[in-house]
């Protein structure tokens, strides 16, 4: 992790004093190189310059755009929405109006906390694109309640980082070749059901929901297991679930 920190922090090392630094508000190892860049320096969140306040995204220059405007407004939302307009304005390439243009009509690419349906009071979510623990963890800050399917092929990380937000979660539905490790993460923490494939995750899913809950397939791992990427795996997930709240549930039919 040194290394990568030293990596990374070499972007900084050339600027120029009429350059621009922007770090985010929070991130400590971030924070720590941008009190030592020999630029003007530009923080985001926080008490920043470029932060939300009372439900306004704003900078330097005043407000760019109401939270409630944006098409999607969950937490790191907010917060990508404040970098991408600091990197804009800062840069002179666009205005704060040009800003708020783009970031109403933006809609973020498939299999990134996707809404898929909403059925009984519960809405279901593909996350496919989340194959890493740091991935899921985001999109669990973004809800209260929620019957999480993880799992998948691991590449090596730490999976049991997931449960940072183990008070968010509800239950566990454990897929694919990394089911029992994501199962013994959450053992006595929280109920955990097995799925064999992604239509017995579906039915599980169903079944441990109530009103007010989010369904999330937020993998934290890769899908290379049971698919050929991400893309196919949640676009496999969403048509179950569009199916299935299509279908007659007390039948529980879906094929």
């Amino acid at each position: 992790m040194k290394s990568y920190e030293e990596a990374k922090a070499r972007l900084w090392r050339n600027v120029a004093a009429a350059d621009t630094a922007i770090g985010v508000s929070g991130e400590n190892a971030v924070m720590r190189h941008l009190q030592n860049v020999a630029c003007r320096r530009r923080v985001v969140g926080g008490s920043g310059d470029y932060r939300t306040i009372e439900g306004m995204l704003s900078g330097p220059q005043g407000v760019i755009i109401a939270e409630s405007e944006l098409s999607r407004s969950l937490p790191h939302d907010v917060v990508n929405a404040l970098v991408a307009s600091a990197l804009c304005i800062e840069s002179g390439l666009a205005t704060s109006s040009h800003s708020a243009t783009a970031l109403s009509s933006f809609t973020a690419p498939h299999h990134r906390i996707e809404f898929i349906a909403e059925s009984r009071g519960v809405r279901w979510f593909d996350d496919s694109k989340a194959t890493s623990p740091h991935a899921v963890v985001t999109a669990l800050r973004g809800f209260d309640s929620v019957v999480l399917i993880a799992g998948g092929r691991n590449k090596g990380l730490d999976l049991a980082q997931i449960a940072q937000e183990s008070a968010r979660i509800k239950s566990v539905v454990a897929i694919g070749e990394s089911a029992e490790l994501i199962a013994e993460i959450f053992s006595g923490l929280k109920p955990v059901v097995m799925a064999d494939s992604m239509l017995s995750a579906v039915e599980q899913a169903a079944r441990l929901a109530s009103t007010d809950d989010v369904v999330l397939l937020s993998p934290g791992c890769t899908s290379f297991d049971w698919y050929g990427g991400y893309a196919e795996r949640g676009d496999h997930f969403a048509g179950l679930v569009r199916q299935y709240v299509s279908s007659d549930r007390s039948q529980g039919v879906i094929s």
